[in-house]
């Protein structure tokens, strides 16, 4: 209605870290019944700036006001009282405790009443999910689905998602904006951070640009194409990519023969007859919903789960499937997985000794000591080359915002020039600029020589950079596909478990 305050205003909003200025004198305003994104490449303030308005953090100068009142937040739960919800990047979720236990925190209601409506939800959504299942069973996909549900059974005025999309099929994103306009025909104002530029002129209304801190423009995103929206949210042009259709592939390099795997979990997905090979100078994808076994897949691949048949998997020719993790790194094996804080990452751990952990092996100790000038040298020449927006080798991980943690573990792999290389979701909530960045580093390494398995929920990123493509459902895998011939229609038939024929 004309004349009546914002929902959520705010003006001249700063926020300091030491010698880094995350947020400069910004101004927002939020409708009540809009969908407004925020957008900006890795390390411009967009986490900063909801971690301000979700009361996690305080402002060090401006003014916050909800419906025309000026707040000051100072923790979440003043934020949920007003009516905010947040689904962070990173989640918040007790790992020991279960689904419904997890909601349970925050949303009242007795096991029974709430296990029904998670149930709802999920299927009203497309986020369906297991409300007994332990949260540390989960993939990093299924996790994100119960913190949305999670916050939208909190029924709030103002709903704040960070990149929601990147762990659904096409046909479940779909869905979700279904979901979302009905929010917003109700009333609902929602907060969009993404960098799918797609998905944004789709959805919003509205588009807040960040840089370096900083608003350098408000546009209706529809008014734009996607060019013209990443040159705002950058500053510049982003070159294409090119994929090189000449490049030679060769030897076998990892070979999957009739892998099984028994679920390591009760809630875990078994693997059940995986066959698949990658060659030299050869990208392999594999698509998938999250949870259909890619966490169990990568796992088995890596080491981290032996395998009872130590020829269900070779590396370089060598039966591989009892080896450890550290074997296979020495045999030419690199690993990027999916969760960057913890498995990919030690967070309270300096960028510099989180190199240490795989590099080791590269001279950066001698005689039992560390080499600490050669291990900062080394994690230098990583953010150096892969952009990695931070003071330096110094800082901790769980520092960097999630695109730039993203970087600086596929460059410091990359470093130690794999023969075989594994990545999982390779650009997931990483900015347009550096996931071009990313994907041509991938490409460039492929036509080097280096064998990749890339698996990923983002079909574009696999259509644009994969050779062969499989999907994987239920632990199944499907036979290989050429992306040059497929549509990703048929991709998106296989991953909710159609049959090869109904899919061709």
């Amino acid at each position: 209605m004309t004349g009546m305050p914002a929902l959520l205003s705010m003006h001249g909003v700063s926020k300091r870290y030491g010698k880094v200025q995350a947020n400069a004198e910004i101004d927002l305003t939020v409708e009540a019944g809009s969908i407004h994104a925020v957008l900006g490449e890795n390390g411009a303030g967009k986490s900063t700036l909801m971690k301000l308005i979700y009361g996690v953090e305080t402002p060090d100068a401006g003014q916050i006001a909800w419906n025309g009142t000026p707040v000051v937040l100072n923790s979440p739960g003043e934020a949920q009282k007003l009516g905010i919800g947040m689904v962070f990047q990173h989640f918040s979720l007790f790992e020991t405790l279960s689904v419904v236990q997890n909601v349970s925190l925050l949303v009242p209601g007795t096991r029974a009443e709430l296990s029904a409506r998670i149930r709802e939800l999920g299927a009203t959504f497309g986020l369906s999910v297991d409300p007994d299942a332990m949260v540390h069973t989960l993939s990093v996909g299924e996790r994100q689905r119960v913190e949305i549900i999670r916050c939208l059974l909190l029924e709030p005025k103002l709903l704040i998602l960070d990149e929601p999309t990147s762990v659904l099929p096409p046909q479940s994103v779909a869905l979700l904006f279904e979901t979302l306009r009905s929010l917003q025909a109700k009333g609902m104002a929602i907060l969009f951070i993404s960098h799918k530029l797609g998905e944004v002129r789709e959805l919003c209304d509205t588009a807040t640009i960040l840089r370096a801190g900083r608003v350098t423009a408000r546009v209706d995103p529809r008014d734009h194409d996607k060019s013209e929206l990443a040159r705002m949210m950058i500053g510049r042009e982003i070159p294409k990519i090119s994929a090189d259709t000449t490049h030679r592939v060769a030897e076998d390099r990892l070979v999957l023969n009739h892998l099984s795997l028994p679920s390591q979990t009760r809630f875990g997905t078994t693997l059940h007859d995986i066959s698949l090979s990658v060659k030299s100078g050869q990208i392999v994808g594999i698509a998938g919903i999250s949870g259909n076994g890619q966490a169990e897949l990568a796992a088995a691949i890596s080491g981290e789960v032996p395998v009872a048949d130590a020829g269900a998997i070779t590396l370089m020719g060598k039966p591989a499937g009892r080896l450890s993790a550290g074997a296979r790194r020495r045999l030419g094996f690199a690993f990027i997985p999916e969760e960057r804080l913890g498995r990919g990452a030690v967070p309270r751990m300096s960028l510099a000794d989180n190199t240490l952990l795989t590099a080791h092996g590269t001279g950066l100790v001698r005689r039992g000591f560390i080499r600490r000038a050669a291990e900062r040298a080394l994690t230098g020449r990583v953010i150096e080359e892969f952009d990695v927006r931070t003071a330096g080798p110094d800082v901790e991980a769980g520092n960097l915002s999630g695109g730039n943690l993203q970087k600086f573990m596929l460059g410091r792999e990359i470093m130690l020039a794999p023969k075989v290389m594994l990545v999982a979701q390779p650009t997931w909530g990483v900015d347009i600029g550096a996931a071009t960045a990313i994907r041509r580093r991938l490409l460039s390494m492929r036509d080097q020589g280096t064998a990749i398995l890339v698996i990923s929920e983002e079909l574009e990123e696999l259509f644009e950079i994969c050779d062969l493509l499989h999907v994987l459902h239920a632990g199944h895998l499907s036979g290989p596909r050429d992306p040059h011939v497929t549509t990703a229609a048929q991709i998106g038939t296989l991953m909710t478990g159609a049959s090869e024929g109904d899919a061709a």
